[in-house]
């Protein structure tokens, strides 16, 4: 049975970080990356229809050792895809990747300290062995998108399209489209179709915040110029760090100040104050993510007379569109159903620790990535408020610092035990999407107090993770039969 120090599951955004982190600071250690799919690249290689693009900027979105060198700093999918792939052959990883390797169950041996892997793969299932697994698999399933159960969803007759399995043969030209939805998909799509399609309406049940930036970092881009590559890059990003901190807790402690704020942007962007009201939420900012528009894309496809915005419900689908329970008729050729994601942990993976099934629900989470009573695993969990690997970034820098940590003393296990019966579990998520709210209780938890509470916070996780002692009190490590005598 062949056997690695570390299994990466996962080739997309983080597991190709993780490869690099381990390649440069852990150079002895033996690992493997285990992708499911034919490809690399994950979310931005699954994800293929018009204008897909990242929300965040990629000073923040890139990697903090691997300066971002395009002009945008909003990019496009294909852009981001690519530096995925420049980053694993610039770090030697495509080696280590194994494709059509779907891990199926981890079942971990105390007497052994040691993970045996199932994986099925594309010649047949087999085993590995690893030390320590490193989940690098995002949060949702990639074999199928959330739709909601529509009443008459089956009579519509046109064509019916989710976001996440875009058909590359799809011909919009001229066509009516109806975009469901008022998330990051949904904002992105309507503008990016709007330059072969008839028209494309988007229809919220109820407003999302949105906020316009422009696609390029001005100052970034100067920085470039007088700066070297690797110094523009680290300022840039320390810029954008700051920026998005302060705009969350902005929104956190002045929720009023800011939807005020948000609001006044929309009008001057859209100059239409007969459509104002499609933008105003009823909720705080952040207590769902904020979308972001480059160049106020979506608000200049509006004002072109392009795309248009409806807030309703749906009472039914007809053959051929929708009719909202206010009894407004939606007639579209395409529906795209921009609804959301299925959140799946793991990407469904069996975890056995020695004979007993865990149940994730049960679970509370130590510092955002590791989980109480499941030995020698970690995962790589982003922000929902800031750039996804700004967290997966300490993340990788952490548990090389562990995996270092347990080498020097002979540690065979590394183990977070809550023994205080003073925290209380509290959701791991306080999003109010749909998409989230209908499987919170699926979820690991999250505790009351450090270390098991989630700060969504860069800078005390930036504290914790990198300069903060392992030996914390509750992570325990268990020194190797073959060094009972080394200090722990």
């Amino acid at each position: 049975m062949e056997h690695f120090d570390v299994l990466i599951i996962g080739a997309g955004l983080s597991g190709i970080g993780a490869g690099a982190h381990l390649r440069t600071e852990c150079p002895g250690k033996t690992f493997a990356i285990l992708e499911g799919r034919e490809r690399s690249g994950g979310t931005w290689d699954l994800f293929r229809y018009p204008g897909i693009r990242s929300d965040s900027d990629m000073f923040t979105l890139g990697y903090s050792f691997r300066p971002w060198k395009e002009q945008k700093a909003i990019a496009d999918g294909p852009s981001i895809l690519n530096y995925i792939r420049e980053t694993a052959r610039e770090y030697d990883l495509e080696k280590e990747i194994r494709y059509d390797h779907k891990v199926k169950r981890a079942e971990w041996s105390s007497e052994e300290s040691l993970w045996t892997v199932t994986v099925e793969a594309s010649d047949g299932p087999t085993q590995l062995t690893t030390k320590f697994i490193y989940l690098c698999t995002g949060y949702y399933k990639y074999e199928s998108g959330f739709t909601p159960d529509w009443p008459g969803f089956g009579n519509y007759k046109g064509t019916v399209i989710h976001p996440q399995f875009w058909p590359e043969d799809l011909d919009y030209t001229d066509k009516n489209v109806l975009v469901i939805g008022s998330g990051a998909t949904a904002v992105t799509l309507v503008p990016a179709m709007t330059d072969k399609a008839a028209h494309v309406t988007m229809l919220q049940r109820s407003p999302s915040y949105i906020v316009s930036q422009a696609s390029q970092d001005t100052i970034a881009n100067f920085f470039r110029i007088v700066l070297p590559s690797k110094a523009a890059y680290a300022i840039s990003r320390w810029k954008n760090i700051i920026r998005q901190a302060l705009f969350f807790e902005a929104s956190r402690r002045y929720p009023d100040f800011m939807r005020r704020l948000i609001g006044k942007g929309v009008r001057i962007e859209l100059g239409n104050e007969h459509l104002e009201h499609h933008f105003e939420p009823r909720y705080k900012p952040w207590d769902q993510r904020v979308c972001v528009v480059p160049d106020a894309d979506l608000f200049e496809a509006m004002k072109a007379g392009k795309a248009s915005i409806v807030t309703g419900n749906i009472e039914t689908f007809t053959e051929n569109g929708v009719r909202l329970t206010n009894g407004e008729m939606l007639e579209a050729d395409i529906v795209v159903t921009a609804t959301g994601l299925n959140l799946k942990i793991m990407s469904g993976l069996d975890l056995v620790v020695d004979g007993a099934t865990v149940d994730l629900s049960t679970k509370m989470a130590y510092k955002g990535m590791m989980y109480n009573d499941v030995p020698n695993l970690a995962q790589a969990f982003g922000y929902t408020n800031a750039s996804w690997t700004l967290k997966c970034d300490l993340t990788s820098k952490y548990v090389c610092r562990l995996l270092k940590h347990m080498d020097k003393y002979g540690s065979s296990t590394c183990v977070a035990r809550n023994n205080d019966p003073t925290i209380e579990r509290t959701p791991v998520l306080d999003f109010n999407s749909t998409y989230i709210v209908k499987v919170l209780d699926e979820l690991p938890s999250q505790g009351s107090k450090h270390p098991w509470r989630l700060h969504q916070n860069y800078f005390k996780d930036l504290s914790m993770l990198r300069y903060a002692r392992l030996d914390d009190g509750v992570m325990e490590f268990r020194v190797a039969a073959a060094a009972d005598n080394s200090p722990t």
